[in-house]
């Protein structure tokens, strides 16, 4: 969409008296906000474009956590769960799409896979639905599963780390 097409569809919506217009194509995700008026009795426009197929921050994750300094380090191996347990050992398998992850089959069946199961490189961990197709993720790696990273039913964007797999 070029620079004119946006103007007149901003013309289109002042003089259209609407609010608010969202508009999503292939490549451009459009929102028009009027309503404010100012000083001249003229509304303000707020334009916003975003391309659609970068990934956007998701606001329900947590970061990853960062090196534990000096003080803490001491009281997080006093703790039983070894949160700062050192992962580097193992294999991160991450999300090759965006989707709703699926960890098993169908709601009447058990997970794919859990925390301790040994796996064979090619065995299928989850699932993940991206426009309305079910992907069978499979394990590139064999080990043993040592960490679930991502929680059923819940969004993934692309790159996101679903499992900690001991490779050992």
């Amino acid at each position: 969409m070029d620079l004119k097409e946006i103007q007149s569809l901003i013309k289109f919506v002042a003089k259209s008296g609407a609010s608010e217009v969202k508009l999503e194509m292939e490549d451009v995700k459009i929102t028009i906000k009027t309503g404010s008026e100012d000083k001249k009795g003229e509304a303000t426009t707020y334009v916003q474009q975003i391309p659609v197929n970068q990934p956007m921050p998701q606001q329900g994750t947590a970061p990853q956590p960062a090196a534990v300094p000096a003080a803490t380090q001491a009281e997080a191996e006093a703790t039983p769960a070894k949160a700062t347990e050192d992962d580097s050992k193992y294999i991160t398998i991450k999300s090759p799409i965006i989707g709703t992850l699926y960890r098993r089959p169908s709601p009447d069946k058990p997970n794919f896979v859990e925390v301790g199961d040994t796996i064979a490189k090619g065995d299928v961990l989850c699932i993940i639905e991206a426009m309305k197709l079910f992907n069978e993720i499979e394990s590139e790696v064999s080990g043993k599963i040592v960490k679930v990273l991502a929680d059923d039913s819940s969004p993934i964007e692309f790159d996101q780390p679903l499992f900690l797999v001991d490779p050992s």
